[in-house]
């Protein structure tokens, strides 16, 4: 019976572990725009949007559009976006997230 060469066997056992990392594809970049995330980012009048059209803001729930709406009716219509923030709900990170998106038209 034939015996295996102690370097074969070496072969066999080591090379895959001195092998290079395979290459992989970088993820598809996103730099094309998507209908989709543009519906998402789109201006949002204050003074004119209803409570499922505010709910489009980021952050923004169902209680709190209501509360915008509810501000808006016994205040009159807003004279700057920066009075959002008077409404309860509305901190600063959730102005943030939004302020280039709400607009008074």
């Amino acid at each position: 019976m034939s015996r295996i060469h102690p370097a074969l066997v070496l072969a066999f056992v080591a090379l895959p572990f001195l092998a290079p990392w395979p290459v992989v594809a970088a993820p598809p970049s996103h730099t094309e725009p998507n209908p989709a995330s543009m519906a998402v980012g789109a201006p949002v009048n204050i003074n004119t949007a209803d409570v499922k059209e505010l709910m489009k803001l980021e952050g923004v729930g169902r209680r709190v559009a209501e509360k915008i709406v509810e501000y808006r009716d016994s205040h009159g219509p807003f004279k700057k976006p920066e009075e959002l923030r008077k409404v309860e709900g509305i901190g600063s990170g959730l102005w943030e997230k939004n302020r280039t998106r709400i607009v008074i038209k």
